[in-house]
């Protein structure tokens, strides 16, 4: 053994004593238990106590360093990070994977069920959550000194079950045991005010100085969760804020006996963290969403001068040399705002030199194409809300609308088509075109995105500002998404010689290509792709009941549901595959099982219908013996991160087929790609250049381009023609809505139907439907061919890293932020 590998073996078995000394002082000391009291999640607890203990080492060192240096710093403000499960990931960032699974081993414990105890974090939705989550990951491993803030949701988006094939949504209570991972720091608590009136006021000088009074305030108390790099001492940290009230209970009320008043006050100011997006179809839904959104910018911002003023003093001139502010879509858009009326208010700066700095400090990624996803605040709720706020905003757009009057003179049309404030019987506030205004730069995810929003989206805010907008592809991480989810599939890199260091440098699997037509290698990595069908087939026993042959095709769609994304489309071929099979029992076709996860909004009524129709179908299909199990169908519930990390190194083909200039990006499709699975899927979002990566011949594309799906709205669009065109089409969408499939609502999926042919079929499916089956077809004929399959699957995995998140923030880090790494010794 060389000297090299003696100190590893040495440094490894330290290690190891340790994190066992560690598990063991946690569970005396911090749980107050012996070995044979402990149940699983104690241990789970004492495991995850013992690697923070480590984690918050490097932290403390890595907060020294950042404030000695006085560094820039990117502050990433985001209504959601979905970052799942802490444990397993943390072992792999601070390289004690190995040693934790023997210091668990050696207390007779199993690994895979100690962490299968831990609660997914509740903090997110879909695909901007975890983008965010995947964003603090890279920034710490590539050594960028970042702060994430959000909120800290007492219940996250919700709990999913299915009662009779329906949506039910149960309270998500993720923190109802705690969570080891937290640090809660009251000392740096902020009181956030709301409501209230603006008094005119002057100062000792004559000068106009509006008063925000007569407000009500709460206080946001910060919750610390550190962010451990891979392979680097760098830790930072996501700063959550969980809002408290500034009210103590009313005595006099509770001696009096009215107990409820007592504490109403104290309850109304906690409801602002309790939930992740509250339903927004009624007013107080609204409020609630407005007050959510203002309550973590104005926290975070605090804090960020707080920390920027204990190292620079009133200097305003540095501050935007020192912080950089990253608004994850439009939920933050108001600490644009927020930041005004501090330097402007408080602060007491002139104005042109607040807006100066402002817009030197903000950059804006969008997330979303569709017009209904692009907040607006009604004038009215924001004078209730933000009085203050809502006339900042109106001075923001009164100079704004100075610069547009003089790029084009007397043009009223342009001047409405741009301003802030959108005109109507119910005012509004659009908070694209403030974020757009109020930052330096506007990115899209996608190439394609990023085209459409100067194009389509903002084409006069691109022909003011032509250096604005750029592009910055979304990506993520390999050690979540490969190293930690598919330990089978980076066993074998390690047995074919690939280096160590590719989950910091994706780039290194490109070595897989020469691999690609070994067909000692395609069966060993098909052999994987095999054990975790296997792996997820007993998962889908387990939550559903539902036996699948693990040699069948898994064809997967795992998104956030939406009529754009189009599982209704998947469900379309579905009840084609299978009235084909009834009609033909020998059909000769692949066995294929098609598994769904998906959560729809609690108010989007058609999207919780489209749920019951895929569940319904899924039932009678299950069901019927004529079949010989050539078709099954599974919706698994509740989906989350940690049951997307079972799917994703299970699947073999990837649905990503939103219709064409609606997905900004995607981040699923580079998941499921990088795990060997081929992408089905139109010209969309990052589908686009997952194809340039890959190769075309590595990718089934079918569909409508956006250029034709364009032509079609122009030239009027008539789904009827492909309904009567099309028997196959026809059938199904008149048997699902017969009532054979919900013989007890006869009428439950009409409106499906009237979605795809009453009103309009807004995403296109009907006009796809017929390419989308034809394309079907070729997936079907490449999965017969084992050998063709396998070298697919293999050059998808070899050519994903272009995807690595590592690369999107080196790029958001070098031409957005102008942010230096500092690494820490």
């Amino acid at each position: 053994m060389t000297q090299s590998n003696q100190e590893l073996l040495a440094s490894d078995t330290a290690s190891y004593h340790g994190l066992k000394e560690g598990i063991l002082y946690h569970l005396r000391y911090t749980l107050a238990l012996r070995p044979e009291q402990a149940t699983k999640r104690d241990w789970w607890l004492c495991l995850s106590m013992a690697v923070k203990d480590r984690i918050v080492d490097d932290m403390v060192d890595t907060q020294d360093r950042h404030n000695q240096d006085n560094v820039r710093r990117l502050y990433y403000l985001s209504m959601e990070y979905l970052m799942g499960r802490m444990l397993v990931n943390n072992v792999h960032n601070v390289g004690v994977f190995n040693e934790a699974q023997r210091a668990l081993e050696s207390l007779g414990l199993e690994w895979d069920e100690i962490c299968d105890v831990e609660v997914d974090m509740g903090l997110g939705n879909g695909g901007l959550g975890r983008l965010a989550a995947c964003f603090l990951d890279s920034l710490a491993t590539m050594d960028f000194p970042a702060i994430g803030y959000g909120i800290y949701y007492e219940f996250g988006l919700f709990k999913q079950e299915f009662q009779y094939g329906k949506q039910i949504e149960h309270p998500d209570t993720w923190i109802n045991y705690g969570t080891p991972w937290e640090i809660v720091r009251s000392e740096y608590a902020q009181p956030v005010q709301y409501y209230g009136r603006v008094e005119d006021s002057y100062d000792s000088f004559g000068n106009y100085h509006p008063r925000w009074v007569d407000t009500k305030s709460v206080l946001g108390i910060p919750h610390d969760i550190p962010v451990a790099g891979y392979d680097t001492k760098t830790v930072n940290f996501l700063r959550l804020w969980s809002s408290r009230s500034t009210e103590d209970f009313d005595l006099d009320e509770f001696n009096n006996g009215d107990y409820v008043e007592a504490v109403r006050s104290k309850a109304i100011g906690e409801t602002i963290s309790k939930v992740l997006y509250p339903n927004d179809k009624t007013e107080n839904g609204k409020e609630l969403r407005l007050v959510q959104q203002y309550f973590f910018v104005a926290c975070s911002l605090a804090d960020i001068l707080r920390r920027f003023e204990r190292s620079n003093g009133s200097n305003w001139d540095a501050l935007p040399d020192k912080a950089a502010v990253q608004l994850n879509d439009t939920h933050p858009t108001i600490a644009i705002v927020e930041l005004m009326r501090i330097l402007v208010d408080d602060k007491r700066l002139h104005w042109d030199h607040a807006w100066g700095l402002v817009t030197r400090i903000f950059a804006y990624t969008n997330h979303t194409l569709l017009p209904e996803a692009l907040e607006k605040w009604s004038v009215a709720l924001l004078n209730k809300v933000l009085p203050r706020h809502l006339q900042l905003i109106f001075e923001i757009n009164h100079r704004f609308m100075v610069q547009v009057e003089a790029q084009w003179p007397d043009r009223d049309d342009i001047k409405a088509d741009m301003s802030i404030i959108e005109e109507g019987p119910h005012r509004s506030v659009r908070m694209a075109h403030l974020a757009v205004v109020g930052s330096h730069t506007v990115n899209g995810v996608a190439a394609l995105h990023s085209q459409l929003l100067k194009s389509d989206l903002f084409p006069r805010f691109h022909a003011l500002y032509p250096n604005k907008f750029t592009n910055k592809t979304n990506g993520i991480t390999p050690r979540r998404w490969l190293l930690n989810c598919n330990p089978e599939l980076t066993a074998l890199f390690e047995q074919y010689g690939i280096e160590s260091d590719w989950p910091k440098n994706l780039e290194r699997l490109r070595k897989l290509e020469s691999l690609a037509d070994d067909p000692v290698f395609q069966e060993a990595f098909m052999a994987v792709k095999h054990q975790k069908k296997q792996a997820l087939a007993r998962v889908i026993f387990d939550e559903c009941g539902i036996e699948v042959d693990s040699t069948a095709l898994f064809d997967v769609q795992i998104k956030r549901l939406h009529e754009y994304k189009r599982q209704h489309l998947t469900l379309l071929n579905i009840l084609t595959i299978y009235h084909r099979l009834l009609n033909n029992p020998d059909l000769d076709i692949v066995p294929r099982v098609f598994i769904f996860g998906a959560k729809a909004a609690p108010g989007y009524a058609l999207a919780k219908t489209i749920i019951h129709a895929i569940n319904a179908v899924a039932d009678v299909v299950n069901n019927d013996g004529r079949i010989q199990g050539k078709l099954k169908v599974v919706f698994l519930p509740n989906y989350r991160v940690s049951l997307a990390a079972k799917i994703i190194p299970a699947a073999d083909l990837s649905e990503q087929i939103s219709t064409a200039g609606k997905e900004a990006s995607g981040t699923g499709n580079m998941k499921l790609a990088l795990n060997g699975a081929l992408t089905i899927g139109t010209l969309d979002g990052a589908n686009v250049e997952i194809r340039e990566e890959v190769g075309e011949e590595n990718i089934f594309i079918f569909g409508l381009s956006i250029e034709e799906v364009q032509a079609l709205d122009r030239h009027g669009y008539n789904p009827h023609q492909y309904y009567q065109q099309d028997e196959e089409l026809r059938n199904a969408i008149d048997w699902l809505c017969s009532g054979y499939f919900s013989p007890n609502e006869p009428h439950a999926f009409d409106d499906i139907r009237a979605a795809l042919l009453e009103h309009g079929d807004q995403f296109k499916a009907m006009a796809d439907y017929r390419t989308y089956m034809e394309c079907q077809q070729k997936v079907d004929a490449v999965y017969r061919d084992p050998s063709r399959w396998a070298r697919m699957a293999i050059l998808n995995t070899a050519r994903m890293a272009k995807f690595s998140s590592d690369r999107t923030i080196q790029e958001y880090a070098r031409e957005i932020w102008n942010l230096p790494a500092c690494s820490v010794s």
